[in-house]
């Protein structure tokens, strides 16, 4: 049998390890929100990779957890849009096969494609599914974006007026520049998500890490982001093991 001492000893080890990791190379979080849907569920626990961005540089379409500009103790994450130093416009279209009018993301004059899908029924809510496309370095990574029948938070195209705002119609911003050293973030469920669009740039020493697997998921009801703390992370966790979705388990953000 071990004694006290060599068995506090193992697990101040073990503590030690565990902090050492999470500070410097894995942290788990999970999906508060529907902001990121359909890529990322409420309910969803991902992994994030913070190495390797003290190696590399953000890229357009990765998923991100940043700590939020404006309330910088509370952790978001959304999809990278645009980069430093990018012209970034919002153009309005009417898609013929959806048959309504949506807006498309146009970065410094080439515009992400959108291809339409389907009309979906998530949770008693229709969304009009759309599959976007984003070059990056020659690749091209493809995800699929909502635009809701009926907005939750957001009604058209953008809100955000600061300086960097170079075209305004309606008195909303459609085309803007990204300041060096910042990024441009946004939700994939593009009508129900308050991102850039919204509050402004992501700062560079904001940016945590980037999100690389769901490790597990489960239907939870939904959480504010000032909701989110120690206590709800373990609740939500103890749910979704109640009420798992293992088609959801092991799926990769990697390209």
């Amino acid at each position: 049998m071990k004694s006290a001492s060599r068995w506090f000893g193992e697990f101040a080890i073990i503590v030690i390890a565990v902090l050492l990791i999470r500070a410097t190379l894995v942290q788990a979080f999970n999906i508060p929100s529907a902001s990121m849907q359909p890529t990322l569920l409420i309910g969803d626990f991902i992994l994030v990779n913070k190495l390797v961005y003290n190696l590399s540089e953000p890229r357009r379409g990765d998923i991100v957890v940043f700590k939020y500009p404006v309330n910088p103790s509370l952790d978001y994450i959304k999809r990278v849009i645009a980069g430093p130093g990018d012209l970034v416009e919002f153009e309005e279209f009417y898609d013929p096969k959806a048959e309504m009018r949506v807006y498309r993301v146009r970065v410094n004059g080439k515009e992400y494609p959108l291809k339409y899908i389907t009309l979906r029924n998530f949770n008693g809510h229709f969304y009009y599914e759309f599959e976007e496309s984003i070059n990056v370095d020659g690749k091209i990574v493809k995800h699929r974006v909502w635009y809701s029948t009926y907005p939750l938070k957001v009604a058209g195209l953008v809100s955000y007026n600061g300086e960097e705002c170079l075209q305004q119609k309606g008195n909303l911003c459609v085309k803007f520049r990204v300041p060096e050293g910042h990024y441009f973030v946004m939700g994939d469920n593009r009508d129900n998500s308050e991102d850039s669009r919204f509050w402004g740039f992501v700062p560079r020493e904001n940016v945590i890490g980037k999100a690389f697997v769901i490790y597990f998921s489960g239907k939870v009801p939904p959480l504010t982001p000032e909701d989110v703390n120690l206590f709800t992370g373990f609740r939500q966790l103890f749910l979704a093991l109640l009420h798992p979705r293992v088609e959801r388990i092991g799926h990769f953000f990697i390209y």
